[in-house]
């Protein structure tokens, strides 16, 4: 899409940001990479594209900094369980010793999902399982599957997930990226000056100058976390994709802008907002208790929209835009796809999962039917901390379209996993697995 073929036009404001900084164990150290997932952040936790320098210092980083999987561990797994119990013991291992985490540990044995939460109250121990394989680090800056391509868990957004299992019960874990009130006021004011966009460029040079800065707010979770990094990350991607600044990696997802050009709509002062959910069937659980099954793909895109008054001020319309909603619905229908492309997707997905797996976890008292204690997870085992992002330049784009203008700059991740939690059916089935893969004496932490 370019600028100079405008005529009687809409304008869409988008965001430019996501997910920066990594720390990846290597070697014995950290590695924290200034761009990562698309984006670079500031110390400060400004978002902002990443220069071509940033681009080429990750790539050499991928080159000198190869990851490989234990031999054991690297081909793929319908099915491969970690114990808890077993995680919790080497993280107090390395702590008493003063070493460094292992990197197998570090990337939960390549799970790639979590599928079933098993609970062996024999042996004192929960197990998390689910598909797995090798990993190696991505041209994001995500570690994925050597041959999946798709994101594997990490022990950091497990550890997350399960100490937000007791809040979630009253506070939902979320991530907002919203233009200021000022901001708003600012450019309705602009707009009110020109009738047609002149010259594209100094227009939506003003148009972004006036809009100003974006708040990034982050609740629920640590918002110097990983997990937090990946819902600002997922939301970035989405809005890319939604406001035609790059195209989907997948077919049949044309971006909104593209779709509302080709219906001739117009939105006078309305702000469409999407927002990704998690998207679950019912959780599958055994009679006893001690079996439980994730069902469904997990994410989905969400819409409405909200009314933009003279004061810049954000109110909710009560309708939503068919074409708003229809871009969701394609977006949740690709998920899938998208999540097998691009790694942001992926990741989101599962720390919606770890999320889910904490509320579960408390919610049925699950420590308490093992008899386990996990001080290290639940909170001991510091996290790797990462600069908050809390704000990120406005971006504007544009389409011709009738004489409307489109604005669109907010949106999020919205997470209840206590309520995911709560919705469940028994299906005995699911029992069967669990006994299926029950092992002796585990000393390992993993084991298929």
């Amino acid at each position: 899409m370019t600028r100079s073929n405008l005529g009687a036009f809409a304008l869409a404001f988008g965001l430019t940001l996501g997910l920066g900084g990594v720390a990846l164990l290597h070697a014995g150290g950290f590695f924290n990479q200034r761009a990562v997932g698309g984006v670079a952040i500031t110390t400060d936790g400004v978002l902002e594209a990443p220069t071509t320098q940033d681009s080429v210092e990750l790539e050499q980083l991928r080159k000198q900094t190869p990851l490989k999987a234990p031999a054991a561990l690297e081909e793929l797994a319908e099915l491969r369980a970690v114990s808890l119990k077993q995680v919790e013991a080497t993280l107090q291992k390395c702590a008493q010793e003063g070493q460094p985490v292992p990197e197998e540990v570090q990337y939960l044995a390549g799970l790639l999902r979590v599928r079933y939460v098993f609970v062996y109250p024999e042996r004192n121990d929960i197990v998390i399982a689910g598909p797995a394989e090798g990993w190696e680090m991505d041209a994001l800056g995500n570690i994925v599957g050597v041959t999946t391509k798709r994101p594997v868990l990490l022990l950091d957004n497990l550890m997350v997930g399960l100490r937000s299992g007791g809040t979630s019960r009253t506070e939902p874990i979320t991530c907002s990226i919203d233009p200021r009130e000022e901001g708003i006021q600012r450019v309705q004011a602009y707009l009110k000056t020109i009738r047609n966009i002149g010259d594209p460029d100094e227009t939506l040079a003003r148009i972004e100058e006036a809009l100003g800065p974006q708040d990034i707010t982050v609740t629920g979770v640590p918002e110097t976390s990983r997990f937090a990094r990946t819902m600002v990350a997922a939301d970035f991607r989405m809005k890319r994709i939604a406001m035609d600044f790059e195209p989907a990696p997948v077919e049949g997802m044309p971006s909104f802008l593209s779709m509302m050009k080709a219906t001739g709509r117009g939105m006078s002062n309305m702000m469409p907002r999407w927002w990704l959910a998690p998207n679950y069937q019912p959780l599958a659980k055994s009679q006893d208790g001690l079996a439980w099954e994730l069902r469904g793909q997990g994410v989905k895109c969400m819409t409405n929209e909200d009314y933009v008054s003279e004061s810049g001020q954000k109110t909710a319309a009560g309708t939503k835009n068919p074409v708003a909603e229809k871009w969701a619905q394609t977006m949740t229908a690709k998920f899938d796809e998208l999540a097998a492309k691009d790694s942001a997707f992926g990741e989101l997905r599962n720390i919606m999962d770890l999320a889910v797996i904490g509320a579960l976890i408390e919610k049925e008292h699950l420590l308490d039917v093992a008899d386990l204690q996990l001080p290290q997870l639940m909170g001991q085992q510091p996290l790797n901390r990462y600069p908050a992002a809390k704000t990120t330049a406005s971006k504007a784009s544009a389409v011709k379209q009738g004489r409307d203008w489109l604005i669109s700059a907010s949106g999020g991740v919205e997470m209840l996993p206590w309520h995911t939690a709560s919705e469940v059916e028994t299906v005995e089935a699911v029992a069967k697995v669990r006994s299926d893969l029950a092992a002796g004496e585990v000393k390992d932490f993993w084991y298929e």
